[in-house]
């Protein structure tokens, strides 16, 4: 079955562009040019991805990424006509997938979203191969729903989170470097600062409310990267 992909943009030259060249690559493609028409399919509609805009009028990407990562573990590439630093961090740390900076090349996107599938696929096929369930101390991790408990209590987490979570327990005990996380859970085909891995490690640290003697804790490791205990 081909992807779905949902593009939202509110330039329709720029959807446009995307819709012709994402179904060319044999990929199953709606449009949307508002933040608030995305929401309304997504009522009926399920995606494997979206391509979201930043800058749109009324609500914005960023504050629609938010919302989104609040109901669903959905993988999300933005576009921006703003190439800063300061809002790629931003768009990454809220749970973004990855960034694009406008203009760009059809041919790096469509890269880009290679990628992105490519990484959700790998962790689907763990999912097949292993057991459904995780279980490290106070935190349960259903691999099959994509959803994190702690005590019967749901945790809401992002995909990324989600994912990074996920690694850590497939490598419960092993010190982990930054890199090698990068590779495994971003995907070698991003380019990125590997210090965005601290940021959502201390996401999870927070959302999962863990002290340091827990188990399920994850532990900063010198000089190296991080170890799930």
């Amino acid at each position: 079955m081909n992807k779905k992909i949902l593009v939202c943009d509110d330039e329709p030259s720029i959807r446009q562009l995307l819709q012709y060249n994402l179904l060319k690559n044999n990929y199953s493609v709606t449009v949307a040019e508002s933040a608030e028409e995305v929401l309304e399919i997504l009522e009926n509609e399920t995606f494997d991805l979206i391509i979201l805009d930043i800058m749109l009028p009324g609500m914005d990407g960023l504050e629609l990424c938010r919302i989104l990562q609040k109901k669903l573990a959905l993988p999300i590439i933005f576009l921006s006509a703003r190439d800063s630093e300061i809002d790629k961090v931003v768009g990454l740390e809220i749970g973004a997938d990855d960034y694009l900076s406008k203009p760009f090349s059809i041919r790096e996107l469509l890269a880009r979203v290679k990628a992105v599938l490519r990484r959700i696929e790998t962790k689907s096929d763990f999912v097949q191969q292993n057991s459904t369930r995780i279980v490290i101390g106070e935190i349960i991790i259903d691999t099959k729903a994509r959803k994190v408990y702690k005590q019967s209590k749901e945790i809401i987490l992002t995909s990324l989170e989600f994912e990074l979570l996920l690694y850590f327990a497939k490598n419960k005990g092993r010190a982990l470097h930054r890199h090698e996380i990068m590779d495994n859970v971003w995907g070698t085909d991003f380019v990125g600062d590997t210090r965005i891995i601290d940021v959502h490690v201390s996401h999870l640290r927070d959302k999962l409310s863990l002290s340091r003697n827990s188990n399920g804790y994850i532990e900063t490791v010198r000089s190296i990267g991080y170890r799930l205990r």
